[in-house]
């Protein structure tokens, strides 16, 4: 189920977005030696200096770029690389307040596909995306179970936590809340991408807002699943332009660059998420930690970070 896109943006966005994923292809699917977009052998590439750590990531577009750091933080996506072994296409429910009623190609969950689909060559990924009304805290999280039972994905990818910040819910009860649905997806075999709350400069110090940021971080550092960085992305590229405005819209509805971005950001946290190396014997103590190692390879060709986790707020 793939969508269009403007030729010359779906053109850029496939160069992009399908470098860093060669390496993957070529150690797990067995496509022979990994080579980079610039020509270069797994066996040449050198982990980045400390200094290199906050380069953009050029794989992005020009106006989504930001720093590794302040994008991601990787763990293993074992369910789909099994779908990948298996070549199979790909079942992905996006689910948050960006991921229905926007219509047609303008959409948060078209535009996350075509991602996807750009930068995993001859897979075929299927967006199914829903929108979740309500707090996690206040029942949400079990229409989530629903839906998740109901389609039967490879991986989740949630939007989580803006609703529940907005309606100032008790803190511990949406971190609770939140871990409890983490853990009933996982225990279905099912990956999850966690996407934390929207950045505004209207809430930059409020203590709470930021707290909810926090935590929704702390589940996924507890539950060692991959986290889309979104507060802090938007606030590092609110700092490149005049103001929050060119990503963020009205009721804390992104625009149409801001969908964009999130699509980009998302797509490159699952991307690099796959580089992680399955579990090895010993591992058995931690066997969902997350190894940067392989992700660090690929970053040393494409000029970004790891899986370097950030406490923004």
């Amino acid at each position: 189920m793939a969508f269009p896109q403007a030729a010359a943006d779906a053109q850029g966005a496939r160069h992009r977005l399908a470098r860093g994923f060669i390496l993957w292809l070529g150690l797990s699917l067995g496509l022979g030696c990994a080579v980079s977009a610039r020509g270069e052998t797994a066996a040449t590439t050198t982990v980045p200096s400390a200094a290199a750590a906050e380069t953009l990531d050029q794989s992005l577009s020009p106006e989504c770029r930001v720093p590794g750091s302040k994008l991601y933080t990787l763990a293993r996506l074992k369910a789909v690389k099994a779908a990948l072994k298996e070549k199979r296409p790909i079942r992905v429910l996006a689910i948050g307040s960006s991921s229905a009623g926007l219509g047609a190609s303008a959409s948060y969950p078209v535009k996350l596909e075509n991602a996807l689909e750009q930068a995993l060559p001859d897979v075929q990924v299927e967006v199914e995306a829903r929108g979740l009304p309500g707090e996690v805290a206040s029942g949400a999280g079990e229409r989530l179970r629903t839906m998740v039972a109901e389609l039967e994905p490879d991986l989740v990818v949630w939007q989580v936590g803006t609703n529940d910040a907005l309606a100032r819910v008790d803190i511990e009860a949406f971190g609770e809340a939140l871990d409890e649905s983490v853990q009933w997806i996982k225990s279905h075999d099912i990956d999850i991408v966690l996407i934390d709350p929207v950045f505004t400069e209207s809430l930059a110090d409020d203590a709470y807002y930021t707290q909810m940021v926090r935590t929704v971080q702390d589940v996924a550092r507890r539950e060692a699943v991959p986290l889309v960085h979104r507060y802090a992305a938007m606030r590092f590229l609110s700092t490149q332009r005049t103001s929050e405005a060119h990503m963020l819209g009205r009721h804390f509805r992104l625009n149409d660059l801001g969908l964009r971005c999130m699509a980009e950001h998302a797509t490159r946290a699952i991307s690099l998420s796959l580089l992680q190396p399955d579990a090895v014997k010993g591992d058995a103590a931690n066997p969902d930690a997350t190894k940067p190692d392989a992700a660090k390879s690929d970053s040393a060709k494409t000029g970004t970070t790891g899986a370097a986790p950030t406490r923004d707020p």
